[in-house]
């Protein structure tokens, strides 16, 4: 018996079902290995072995186990250019928001700018807050506001900041470290404005997406920015990562007594907790030369580790690249209804 299922980058293969359950097993223990969390059990094993074998085409979960959708990126997927996945439907944001409500059935949504880093959103603060307020007069279901701190955007030669990845190859550690140190203070200032510009106009939420996809000082100004708004505000914060570990590009930094650098989703998640999240959102990048079940297995193990012991609800990062999903503009409906059920029925996630 041959099963089709899917690499990472989207292409086709077929597996016998000894092979299937081989891909499954490995994906897990790769993480189980890296983060010292356990392996997915038998049943779960069993669970995800009959999904692939399945010559459905969409799978899904049983009735009664759905779960509510965050999203980010607001409507980058009608109206932004194929390059970016999307379809350039000639639809402004409202439009296209109150069509993920009243159309698409979304749960909630986000607004954006489409240059979704929240350096350039600054400065366009009142167009910004217009558009929300805007929507929060057209719209029933929950508005967020989001952006990335892309902590990148703040180095040269974007920004006024040396660049760290510049430095480093030259040995300069010290003033590598030191002018990532500078920018995530940037970077903070940048995100707490907006963030309180939203406030004002009435978001029910927050979303920091792609957080520390520059490290550990990323990551470190984004906890800041979530201890703020949680405190001073009370407006609820989602936080959605960019990679299962958080990379020591500063490597010293720590936040309430813990290095930064090297974090796995279940640790990323207690120290978001402890900020003020509201929601988070572990991410497992897609090794595009490995399978899907690999993949998924993998993203799995990671993200049930977050779930059993998390406060707050998680809503694990499923799509392009991540959860398990394929590394392909239009990933195929098999992989992505696969990779969202199993993340419920096994990863037991709040959201997706």
């Amino acid at each position: 018996m041959k099963i089709l299922t899917r690499m990472g980058d989207s292409s086709n293969v077929e597996l016998t079902l000894d092979e299937l359950r081989k891909e499954l097993e490995e994906g897990s223990e790769a993480a189980a290995k890296k983060a010292k969390i356990p392996i997915l059990t038998e049943n779960e094993f069993d669970y995800l072995a009959d999904m692939f074998a399945a010559p459905t085409r969409i799978w899904g979960v049983q009735r009664g186990n759905e779960v509510v959708m965050t999203k980010d990126g607001c409507v980058n997927a009608l109206n932004s250019s194929r390059m970016s996945s999307g379809v350039v439907a000639p639809v402004n944001r409202e439009v296209g928001v109150r069509l993920f409500e009243s159309m698409l059935g979304f749960d909630s949504m986000e607004v954006s700018h489409n240059d979704y880093s929240v350096k350039p959103q600054r400065f366009l603060k009142a167009l910004e807050q217009l558009h929300m307020e805007l929507l929060q007069e057209t719209t029933i279901f929950p508005l967020l506001y989001g952006f990335m701190p892309n902590l990148g955007l703040y180095y040269r030669p974007d920004g006024s900041f040396e660049n760290p990845s510049d430095l480093l190859p030259l040995g300069k550690i010290a003033e590598a470290r030191r002018t990532q140190e500078e920018a995530l203070q940037a970077c903070m200032d940048d995100c707490i404005l907006m963030s309180d510009c939203m406030v004002e106009m009435g978001a029910d939420g927050i979303d920091y997406d792609t957080v520390a996809s520059t490290g550990d000082a990323e990551f470190l100004a984004v906890l800041k920015t979530t201890e703020h708004v949680a405190n001073e505000t009370g407006l609820p914060v989602e936080i959605g990562m960019s990679s299962e570990m958080v990379l020591g590009f500063h490597g010293e930094l720590e936040w309430d007594g813990v290095r930064l650098a090297g974090l796995w989703p279940h640790q990323q998640l207690e120290l978001c907790e402890k900020a003020g999240t509201a929601i988070f959102g572990p991410v497992v990048n897609t090794n595009t030369r490995k399978t899907t079940p690999w993949n998924l297995a993998r993203a799995l193990t990671f993200v049930k580790a977050c779930t059993e012991i998390a406060k707050i609800p998680i809503h694990a990062n499923v799509g392009m690249g991540v959860g398990g999903v394929p590394m392909f503009e239009t990933p195929a409906v098999d992989a992505v209804t696969r990779c969202s059920a199993a993340m419920i029925e096994i990863g037991k996630c709040d959201g997706l």
